[in-house]
């Protein structure tokens, strides 16, 4: 007999889209593998082995973002940024910085399912709804993935070969990843103080619940900082924080499979799976790019992150290593902010901005995405090319 809260809505409560869409991912997924086998079982094995690791690592961070929201975590920290300042321009600033800050030291997807809420309980807290509160959060975490290796998968992919340390890495990328992160945050503060929408905090603070979901979030915060590969650690963390809450009655099973949807990801995974067979068994591309100058080389990146998502686009462009591999990273890492299809972050950032009650559209996201891609790409690239880095 199940235990208490773990029943599954019948199926004619999923509106009938949702199911639709589950179908048509299911598809993709199967598809896409048994697709990735009909070239080299080397390139497909290959893929499989890139590819696993960081969406094992993103549905443990979704899991256990579902559960530190039920603990009241994002609108406990919400409350306490809200507070910094009468001005709503300057809250946003000290918002939009630990985004970076949280995508630098730890990745861009645990920035995107961790500060999204945070972001809209902030709003939510000074009276004001949406806007760069509610699609800042991907467009900085894709701005600020430069910093670091870890930063983001696509560091990894592609200078991997270069064998260089954090500090190297640093040393080359620190001023363009300085410069994107700095125009992406102050262009988006300019929007807030143009609004007007600057409110107040609110009177009553929210109380935060220290339970699985808060012990989680620090768990996996210090996994991934101290592990080289956390995946499996950090969705160990996440499914014993929900299914603590399932096993209580305080969580139904069904509203943690929707908030996590296991179909789209394989979906996704099994697309990135096909798309990285391919880059290695055709490496075009990837010699197309290595007689590219740096300029070129950045914008080619861009576009393929757009068209493929930028994690197939890494693997393509890696197959052998480009003549400029730090001007592949820039269009690799601030491309995705051209279109939602640039990156994972986007699926993440949608999936958090919902379970925090907020209504995001892609339609107004590109909207705000392009202009902040297309200043990002133009002050990296100038660095770049200033400084004689390749």
């Amino acid at each position: 007999m199940p235990a208490a809260g773990c029943q599954t809505e019948p199926m004619d409560q999923v509106p009938p889209a949702a199911r639709r869409g589950a179908v048509v991912w299911a598809v993709v997924g199967v598809l896409s593998l048994a697709g990735a086998w009909l070239g080299p079982p080397s390139a497909a094995l290959g893929a499989l082995h890139q590819d696993w690791p960081p969406f094992v690592l993103v549905a443990g961070l979704l899991l256990v973002g579902l559960a530190a929201d039920e603990d009241r975590l994002f609108a406990w920290l919400g409350g306490h940024v809200a507070g910094v300042s009468t001005s709503g321009w300057r809250v946003y600033v000290v918002s939009a910085s630990l985004v970076v800050v949280v995508t630098a030291l730890l990745n861009l997807d645990t920035a995107v399912v961790f500060m999204t809420p945070m972001m809209i309980h902030v709003a939510r807290r000074r009276g004001v709804e949406g806007g760069a509160w509610l699609y800042g959060p991907v467009l900085l975490a894709n701005a600020g993935s430069l910093w670091l290796p870890g930063s983001n998968l696509t560091n990894l992919i592609v200078v991997g070969p270069l064998h260089l340390t954090g500090a190297q890495f640093f040393a080359r990328l620190g001023g363009p990843a300085l410069a994107a992160s700095a125009v992406t945050v102050a262009l988006l503060a300019s929007r807030v103080r143009r609004s007007g929408g600057a409110g107040r905090p609110a009177a009553e603070p929210v109380a935060l619940r220290v339970g699985a979901g808060t012990l989680a979030v620090v768990a996996a915060t210090t996994t991934m900082l101290v592990m080289p590969d956390p995946a499996l650690p950090v969705l160990a963390l996440g499914v014993a924080a929900v299914g603590w809450r399932v096993l209580r009655g305080r969580d139904r099973a069904s509203r943690v499979l929707r908030a996590l949807e296991p179909v789209s990801l394989f979906g996704l995974f099994g697309a990135a799976v096909l798309l990285g067979s391919i880059g290695r068994d055709w490496s075009g591309l990837a010699r197309l790019v290595a007689h590219l100058s740096g300029p070129a080389t950045v914008a080619v990146a861009a576009v393929a992150t757009v068209l493929v998502n930028n994690l197939p686009a890494a693997s393509m462009l890696a197959a052998h290593l480009p003549a400029h591999p730090l001007a592949a990273l820039v269009g690799l890492n601030l491309g995705p902010n051209l279109a939602p299809t640039g990156s994972l972050a986007w699926l993440l950032w949608l999936r958090a901005a919902r379970g925090a009650g907020g209504a995001p559209s892609l339609r107004v996201a590109l909207r705000w995405g392009w202009p902040i891609a297309v200043a990002t790409l133009v002050v990296a690239t100038l660095w770049l090319e200033v400084a004689g880095l390749r």
